[in-house]
Parts: C-alpha cells; structure tokens; sequence
C-alpha cells in the first residue's frame, strides 16, 4: 500500500470514529429531551407533578436567600389577637358584637378599603346580626366567603361555596379567601376569580385592592390589572404569591389598640384587613420564613402584591421556558458525558446544571418565577444513566488498550512499551543520549542452521532469544533490535552511566553462559559480545503508520564490530576501555587479553580488553 492509499485509510478511520462519536451523541441527547418532556408536561399545565416536592423546597431556599421584602405600605392588618380576647370589654362580647364593635372603630379612622377575614356562614342573634349588617353596608368592608378545592388546584366542577349569611351578603361585596398551597401547606397562589354553584366569583384579596385603588379591575387569561397595576397570572388564573417575610412583615396593630383609638392614623387611607391571630383561632400556614403565619396576613400579601408590591411571574411562558431549559439541559448533559472522557464529562456535565440552577435564582430576583426543581430532578438521573454507559465504555476501552498493551509488548521491549504508553511523544525528535550499547550473536550459526534444519533452526532462535531478553532485562537494560542470530541492547536509559557500564559487563558474562546451555546439537553453543560505551542518537525511524526505536551512531558501530575483533581473538567478549573505565564500585573480572589495534572503517586505534569462555 503506498503512502497515499495509507494515509486515506487513516483519514476515513478517524472520520468513521468521529461519525459513531456524534451518533452516540445525538442518540443520548434525544433520549435525554424525551425523558425531560416526559417529566416536566404535567408542569406544562400546571398539574401536580413528581418534581412539586423538590421545586418548593428550592423555592422557600430562593426566598430566604433573597431576605425579607418591604410592603408597599397600603396594607395594614388589624389583629383579633390574645390580648384582645382576654380584655374584659371586648373579650366578653358575642363574637358578631366584637367584630361590628372593630369595624365601627376601624371605618371611623377612614381607612380606603376594610376585608373581613372572618366568614360569617352561621346564623347569630338577629339583633346583632342586623348591627353588623349595617357597619358593614356602612363601611363598605368585604366579607369572607370560601370555596373547596381538590388537591392544590381549583376543582373541575364548581365547587360549593361556603358564603356568609344573607343579611351580611346582602350590604357587603363578597370575596374568597381561598389559597393554593403546596403539599407541605405553604401557600403558592390565590385564585384571583373562580368559578363556583353561585357563579363566577373574585377573591377577597383582589376585590380589597379594588376597593383601595379606587378602580374596575380587570382580569384577563394572563394578567389581572388593579388600577395602573398590571399583575401577571398563572394557569387558572392564579396569582403567584410573593411571600415577603417572617409573620409581621405587613405592618399590623391590635384591636385594643384600634378601639382605643391610639392607631387611628395608622388606619387611614389604606387598605385594612381584619382577622384572627389569637391563639388557635384562623387558619395558620408554613412558609419558608416560619411555622405559624396568619392567613388574614397571607391574604394582606396578596393585596400588597396587588398593589404594586414585589411579584412574581409564573405563567404559561415562564412554563414553556421551563420545558425547554430542562429538555436542553438533558441533552446537552447527556451528550456531554457520552462523549467526554468521565473524569471530564461529569464535572463539566454538572457544572451546566449549576449555572442553569443558577439562571433560575437570578431570574428569582428580578420576579420571574422559573422551575429549578425541574431541571435538577431531570438532569441528575441523566448524568447518572450516561455516566454509567460512559463507564463501561472506558472500561471496554481500556481493557481493549490493555490487551494492547500486551500485544506491544510482545514486539517491543516492555521497557519500551511502557514509555510510549505513557508519553505518546516520546522521541518524536531524535534525542542524543550516553548509553552503553551491547551487541550479541552466535557463533557457527550458518552451520548450525544446516545441520537442524528450517523448523529446529526457528525453534532454536526463539530459545536464543528468550535468552538473551531475560538476561538484558534482568540487568536493566532493553532489547531494541533482533537480527537472526543476533541482538542489539542499550543500557542506561535511565540516565545513570555508572550502574550502566556494570549492568552491560555482567550481562554479559551472563549471557554467554546461558547462551552456551542451549547446546542445540548436545555441544555448547558459541556466542560473541560486543560493548561499548559512548553518546548515542537514540530516535524512531520509519513512517508515520508504522516506526521502530533504535540507536546510531559511532558508539553502534563500534560495539558491532568488536564482536569481529573478538571473533578473530577467539574470545566470547569483548569491551572498550570507556566501558571499563566507567564501571565503578567493584572491579569486574580481569580480562584475559587487553590490546590496541584498530577496527575495520573506522580511523585510529582503540583499547579493547577481551575474556573467553
């Protein structure tokens, strides 16, 4: 195949893999959307979903960490609380005489609007009933009426309204003070109208904030308009309710206080709300602030909210927005793990989720309420799936490089091996290296190949060698080349001339005489060794596709011809003096011969010291 053809076929193999790689992402990135539309469509339409716990618990987060929000100052709560119901005066009146008694006092401080968070569903004294029928036709105030609900959300069929008594509904506007809470009972709406078995009917909070705006409103499918104040709805026309703080937040003054007439001011011109604080009287709700608030406060936030106060936008957009960060958040994750490596793909996979959680507490800030719950319970199960899948694939792959691995080590040294796996750049430039070069080969092979024979001779020169790189290796040098009867070896790769120089000497001592134990025809086998010692290029050579490690050099050629000075001598070893010269530590055996003569094409004399067998 010529370098065309070869280059070609890389070319179409890395465009194969590529092409399985952007499979498998698109793949797991359409899973991941279907998974997301899956969960988030009951969001879609605002019916109870599996993320609802989750969401309201990143909800009440997102409101803590914002703080406490200040009330426009419209809304003022007068409070039936402990003391007053323990007052002499007023505690011991009939209920109904209490509250004409308050609102009495609380119109006489002229107040813009009066809601009574109290429904007067069963019959009392008439005389009595007939006294606060008049206050209230008087003060205009709007009483309480109530309606059911199923589950968190307004009932299909309209539902029973639990309204007060003819002669209060017959002076007094009526409104409901229904909320819709979550399943730990923190409330998240107020239906702003709603259709009941006596009609079409608006909250108690937005017809109080008619009432002090002075205005028609105007409740449209996505907003509702209070005077100039445009409030954005949620399906079913639902508000989404701001909780602005702790219990207290709305500015609120007791009734002692209102009937002694010290809060008067406070009163006037605003919208006043009346309800009960005492003590196991009214409703009570959870929120993220605390355990205990009022409901006639929840509903005072309701027209603060209605008046210009802080709100929230949660609507069929902010929805769509929802599905469509959750589907994109799945699938960008999704693909990001499949493809990246994990160590990788997990942490960056992660680190978009954050910001997206991050991009939903921002836009809490500004008053737009998006999901984070929805993202978070859809992407983490996905990062877990393609983490998985991501997992088994890179052990898939590693096992496949590991028997890789092997197979390298098979045609390379291990030594090697171990160096190009770990650094794949390793001598992509030729590097010139002090090593200490070994040369060995045996002696009389042409006659000994004759006499086995094509399979014995095979046989044979895999027994030599075997040999020869467990004795190299044992002495910590590498094998780099096997030439038929013969092998070149390098020592001190790891950079230490001394132990080098020694290593080489004694492997091959060691070396001729296992060579001589082959004995392939019952008579010890001769072998020559030839070492020197000097700088080296130490390189690749060969194509892109296909290269071999080696060494060259005048320090090459002269440790391969010493084995002919050898040979003429009759010795098995023969070394330079540099080799000797560098041994260190303990002197190695005497060479029998030492001499200087010259060597074939190469100018001068050298020093050799040679030992036979």
């Amino acid at each position: 195949m010529g370098r065309g053809a070869r280059r070609r076929a890389a070319g179409a193999l890395r465009q194969m893999s590529r092409r399985a790689a952007w499979w498998r992402a698109g793949l797991a990135a359409v899973l991941a959307a279907c998974w997301a539309a899956a969960i988030a469509w009951p969001h879609l339409s605002s019916r109870p979903g599996p993320v609802d716990g989750l969401e309201a618990i990143l909800t009440d987060l997102r409101l803590v960490s914002f703080g406490r929000q200040q009330p426009t100052g419209e809304v003022i709560i007068v409070a039936i609380d402990d003391a007053a119901l323990a007052d002499p005066d007023f505690g011991a009146l009939d209920g109904r005489a209490r509250l004409a008694r308050l609102v009495a006092a609380i119109g006489a401080a002229g107040p813009r609007a009066i809601g009574l968070d109290v429904i007067l569903a069963d019959p009392g004294d008439p005389e009595i009933d007939a006294e606060l029928s008049r206050i209230l036709g008087e003060t205009q105030a709007v009483i309480a009426a109530g309606a059911g609900f199923d589950g968190d959300a307004p009932s299909v069929g309209p539902p029973n309204v639990l309204g007060p008594q003819p002669v209060f509904a017959k002076v007094a506007p009526v409104g409901l003070v229904n909320l819709s809470t979550d399943r730990n009972g923190t409330p998240r709406h107020v239906p702003m109208v709603m259709p009941t078995d006596a009609g079409l009917m608006q909250s108690l909070a937005l017809r109080v904030a008619a009432a002090r705006a002075g205005s028609v409103v105007r409740v449209g499918a996505a907003s509702v308009s209070v005077g100039e104040n445009e409030v954005p709805l949620d399906t079913g026309s639902q508000m989404p309710l701001r909780l602005l703080g702790p219990s207290g937040t709305i500015p609120t003054v007791g009734a002692l206080d209102v009937l002694s007439g010290a809060a008067g001011p406070m009163l006037e011109d605003r919208a006043v709300l009346v309800g009960f604080t005492a003590t196991a009287f009214g409703d009570r709700f959870a929120t993220p602030f605390g355990q205990d608030m009022p409901g006639v406060e929840v509903i005072a936030t309701a027209v603060n909210q209605l008046l210009g106060g802080e709100a929230l936008r949660r609507d069929t957009t902010t929805r769509r927005i929802d599905l469509a960060l959750s589907m994109f958040l799945a699938a960008s994750v999704a693909a990001i793990v499949v493809c990246l490596p994990l160590a990788v793909g997990v942490p960056v996979a992660a680190g978009l989720v954050l910001a997206g959680l991050a991009g939903t507490w921002l836009s809490f800030a500004g008053g737009i309420w998006l999901s984070a719950g929805l993202p978070m319970a859809i992407c983490l199960p996905v990062i877990l799936v393609a983490g998985t899948a991501r997992h088994l694939y890179e052990r898939r792959e590693a096992a496949r490089t590991t028997r890789g691995m092997h197979a390298l080590k098979a045609f390379q040294s291990p030594a090697l091996a171990d160096l190009i796996a770990s650094d794949p750049a390793f001598l992509r430039s030729p590097e010139t290296r002090d090593l200490v070069v070994l040369f060995v080969d045996l002696s009389g092979f042409t006659a000994l190949s004759q006499a086995l024979g094509p399979d014995a001779t095979q046989t044979f020169l895999k027994r030599f060698h075997q040999v020869t790189t467990d004795m190299v290796e044992s002495h910590d040098g590498v094998v780099l080349n096997y030439m038929g009867d013969g092998a070149m070896a390098v020592f001190g790769l790891k950079g230490d001339p001394v132990p080098a120089a020694r290593d080489a000497l004694a492997c091959g001592f060691d070396l001729v005489a296992a060579i001589a134990t082959l004995k392939a025809t019952g008579q010890a086998t001769g072998s020559r060794v030839g070492i020197h010692a000097g700088p080296v290029i130490l390189s690749r050579l060969g194509g892109a596709r296909q290269q071999q490690v080696t060494v060259t050099g005048d320090t090459v050629n002269l440790a391969s011809r010493l084995m002919e000075v050898a040979k003429d001598a009759g010795a098995s070893i023969a070394a330079t003096g540099e080799v000797l010269a560098r041994q260190g530590g303990p002197e190695p055996r005497p060479p029998d011969t030492s001499l200087s003569l010259p060597v074939r094409g190469r100018i001068g004399m050298i020093d050799a010291h040679l030992w036979r067998a």
